[in-house]
């Protein structure tokens, strides 16, 4: 189930006021956050985000086509599994 329209997206408030307290500096500094559930919004893009996976974090740089979507669909929490092959 989605969340509704009329409250409008969720952004975590430890998130936003690194943000905004970042945008004074002329070099911005990267961003750590462990709120994977957090959307992306328009104020967001050209911030450096290092989004936490469970284990380490990963490092993301906003760009205009992420807007809308969670920050936890840019760090995968599992690793791909492989088959290794024998040696006979």
């Amino acid at each position: 189930m989605s969340r509704a329209k009329w409250k409008g997206p969720y952004v975590s408030s430890e998130l936003l006021f690194n943000c905004k307290n970042n945008t004074t500096k002329t070099h911005k500094k990267e961003i750590f956050t462990m709120s994977r559930s957090s959307t992306i919004i328009p104020y967001f893009v050209g911030f450096t985000i290092n989004i936490h996976n469970g284990k380490n974090f990963s490092k993301i740089t906003v760009t205009e086509n992420m807007i809308g979507k969670k920050l936890g669909e840019f760090s995968p929490t599992r690793k791909k599994f492989s088959f290794k092959k024998k040696n006979k």
